[in-house]
């Protein structure tokens, strides 16, 4: 089947690679001259493991250019898989989806499904499907489907192939038909993804009711977290016994400082915009917005409690840049508010992480502001404090003695729980974590 896919960036490029895996023909477009280049090289313009080894195994089932209308013209399906950035009152901005339903409306010369794979405000596949009817310069039949996707930066195309399920939503027989067979490949051996059939409206809030259960969750157990502090209970053991009860599971039950990323922030945002102007409020939601957001900046506010406010010309090494490990991605991570807060109150700061140190997205951020580093040696080095905000394996496989041994005074802040308590006593370091004793051996 002939494939077009609107966008290279994580939902897009993913896609696309995964469908030529499966035997699809595959054109990727994106408006970017540079990130096409890249892509014609062979080089993937996002860090995600295994995608370009990928992008290699099936180079000639993708076609990578900046002519839309070459790439959609003849397309059985075209997926959109564009950003949908949020705007100052959390809205969803659908500026890009609306902008490339236009484009497809006026290319395409034959019958084909559009795909809304992007994450969108339930009702806009009705409005693309207008859009799309009121600019065809053809004679020509469209139909539009929502397929949301449910990839994780850092697992995207384990999380394709293997996908927990495959949703579409669709309002006629032609589109459930050919989605069908978009996506047999994947519903046999030896992926076996279970496939969900429903309408329009319901498989777009499949989208927003999954990330933001998933938000939920994180934002409970901080909390949670930062009650135990208070009362003497560790996080750790809690969360442990809770993982057993089946109702529950094991998954996000971490405490830390917070969520990041493109997605739950966006998508909680969003879904709390949308129900607030529908006149049903979530919430739930809204209070996890706002946790959150006091999560974040944890580690700064404990370290200027501890201080008594006084930050000034501490030299701080923040090990992580992004909002998880496996990705480079710097979207909304808590680095970021982190390392402001400690410029504006006058600490001087060095950064390690071992994948933004590739591509130099945090020097883009805050250029000659700060000291960047290639490991995590240098950067702790004479360091008065290290803030931890990213959990890399890196980090965690660090000999412990190394924050003894090499910085000024071994005062380390643990946004993301790295190290066993049980650990931290055998060293003559001061430990702060999330929801769990405080070590203090110095």
């Amino acid at each position: 089947m002939k494939i077009a896919v609107a966008g290279t960036g994580y939902v897009g490029l993913v896609t696309g690679v995964a469908m030529a895996h499966m035997g699809h023909n595959v054109t990727c477009v994106d408006t970017v001259e540079e990130k096409i280049n890249l892509l014609k090289s062979g080089e993937s313009p996002i860090y995600e493991p295994e995608l370009s080894d990928l992008m290699k195994k099936n180079a000639e089932r993708l076609t990578y250019t900046n002519d839309y209308e070459m790439a959609y013209k003849e397309a059985d399906v075209i997926f959109i898989g564009v950003g949908t950035p949020e705007r100052e009152d959390g809205s969803a901005n659908l500026d890009y989806v609306f902008a490339v339903s236009k484009q497809i409306a006026h290319s395409i010369e034959k019958d084909c499904v559009v795909v809304i794979k992007s994450t969108v405000p339930i009702g806009t596949n009705d409005q693309v499907e207008q859009i799309l009817k009121d600019n065809l310069k053809n004679d020509v039949n469209v139909y539009v489907a929502s397929n949301p996707e449910f990839l994780a930066q850092g697992t995207a195309v384990h999380d394709t192939l293997y996908a927990s399920r495959i949703v579409v939503g669709t309002e006629n027989e032609y589109a459930k038909k050919i989605m069908k067979q978009v996506y047999k490949p994947f519903t046999m051996e030896p992926y076996n993804v279970p496939y969900l059939s429903m309408n329009r409206r319901s498989a777009e809030m499949v989208k927003y009711a999954s990330n933001d259960f998933l938000a939920l969750k994180i934002s409970y157990i901080n909390e949670i977290s930062n009650f135990c502090e208070k009362v003497g209970a560790d996080i750790t053991d809690v969360t442990n016994a809770m993982k057993y009860d089946s109702r529950i599971g094991a998954k996000f039950l971490n405490a830390g400082i917070g969520y990041g990323g493109s997605c739950f922030p966006k998508d909680t945002k969003a879904l709390h915009f949308i129900s607030k102007i529908n006149g049903e409020e979530i919430k739930t939601v809204k209070a996890c917005i706002e946790v959150n957001k006091k999560q974040k900046i944890k580690l700064f506010e404990k370290l200027k409690e501890d201080r008594n406010g006084n930050i000034e010309n501490l030299n701080i090494a923040v090990l992580g840049c992004s909002f998880k490990p496996g990705t480079d991605d710097l979207r909304e991570a808590p680095s970021i508010e982190n390392v402001k807060l400690l410029l504006d109150y006058g600490a001087k700061v060095s950064v390690y992480d071992p994948l933004d140190m590739t591509r130099n997205r945090f020097y883009k951020l805050f250029e000659d502001k700060i000291e960047y580093y290639n490991n995590i040696e240098d950067c702790i080095r004479d360091k008065d404090v290290c803030f931890i905000m990213t959990e890399h394996k890196e980090i965690i496989d660090i000999d412990i003695n190394m924050y003894e041994k090499l910085m000024k005074t071994p005062i380390i802040y643990d946004g993301r729980n790295c190290y066993k308590i049980s650990d931290m006593k055998k060293f003559k370091v001061q430990y702060y974590s999330i929801g769990r004793q405080f070590v203090k051996n110095i």
